[in-house]
């Protein structure tokens, strides 16, 4: 081997160690005392991610840290770790499951290890494991394989139907799952003294929702109106930074609210689902991912929508 190929092939190996030191950071966003959001990338899960395409809830009590969603890899778990670190060194003692997409839940192994408590709706943990492989299969895919390594299917100990309430260090946690959002168990975290509401996937901010076949855009709706009810001050989203109500309903509520209305109209006039792509959905062209995402959702609703 000459000279010039060893050193490519020490550099190359030293990447593989190395390129978890160049992962595209969490925004660490202060949302009130004691209230953070972790916030990730809003585009597509990648090697500078570790799967961390989302936004996560972190929340500081007296007995130790509530975490809202572990990340989507071992290596995102520990990511999220380290950010929890730069806001306070009290350990994780419960992690908290929104949904069953990957970054909802597949980092849990790292902070089960730790001892911390896991939480989620029935609901979830169904959608988890009916749909791990096809999650691992994509991570791996996206991801890499050396950076997903470590990560496991690891589920909640504990899990409730439509409601649970716990306290944790003096901090009131209402955990509601009111039916099929963006996945089928999606959940919110409502705190009431607060007034902050951790809305995984039911809300997305500043980039375009994606509906998927396990999506249902009526029951989302509905989701998102049982949140709406309780006047949250603060909203951190499953995408994007933590927001308002009023910014939150525009970017989510309003987009579907349109969208299940410009289907059906296409519907009514006997078009095909080859064309629904085509309707106008200019309104929220501003909200990233737009052109990416308008057609395949429009195809999904028109689908949804066949069947109800």
């Amino acid at each position: 081997m000459t000279q010039s190929l060893a050193k490519f092939a020490l550099f190359s190996a030293l990447l593989i160690y190395i390129t978890p030191l160049f992962a595209a950071p969490l925004q660490v966003q202060k949302v009130t005392d004691g209230v953070y959001a972790l916030v990730g990338d809003i585009g597509q899960r990648s090697p500078e991610n570790f799967g961390n395409s989302a936004t996560f809830g972190v929340i500081v009590t007296r007995d130790g840290v509530v975490l809202v969603d572990p990340g989507g890899s071992y290596n995102g778990a520990k990511q999220i770790h380290e950010a929890i670190r730069s806001i306070t060194k009290q350990p994780v003692r419960v992690v908290i499951n929104t949904g069953g997409q990957d970054h909802r839940w597949l980092g849990n192994g790292y902070f089960k290890a730790q001892g911390a408590r896991i939480i989620a709706s029935a609901a979830a943990v169904a959608d988890q494991r009916a749909r791990t492989t096809d999650q691992l299969i994509t991570l791996n895919r996206l991801v890499g394989e050396k950076l997903m390594a470590g990560t496991e299917a690891v589920h909640a100990g504990e899990t409730f139907e439509n409601r649970l309430e716990l306290e944790v260090g003096g901090v009131r946690l209402v955990l509601r799952h009111t039916g099929t959002a963006h996945t089928p168990g999606d959940s919110f975290v409502w705190l009431p003294q607060k007034k902050v509401v951790f809305a995984g996937d039911i809300v997305y901010v500043e980039r375009l929702l994606v509906v998927t076949a396990e999506s249902r855009s009526r029951s989302w709706i509905k989701a998102f109106e049982e949140m709406a009810a309780l006047n949250p001050e603060h909203v951190v989203p499953g995408h994007g930074p933590a927001t308002t109500l009023a910014r939150a309903r525009a970017d989510t509520y309003d987009y579907l609210v349109a969208l299940r209305t410009q289907v059906k109209a296409f519907m009514d006039g006997g078009g095909e689902i080859y064309d629904v792509g085509k309707i106008d959905q200019s309104r929220f062209r501003h909200i990233k991912l737009y052109e990416e995402l308008k057609g395949r959702n429009a195809q999904q609703v028109f689908q949804e929508m066949e069947w109800e």
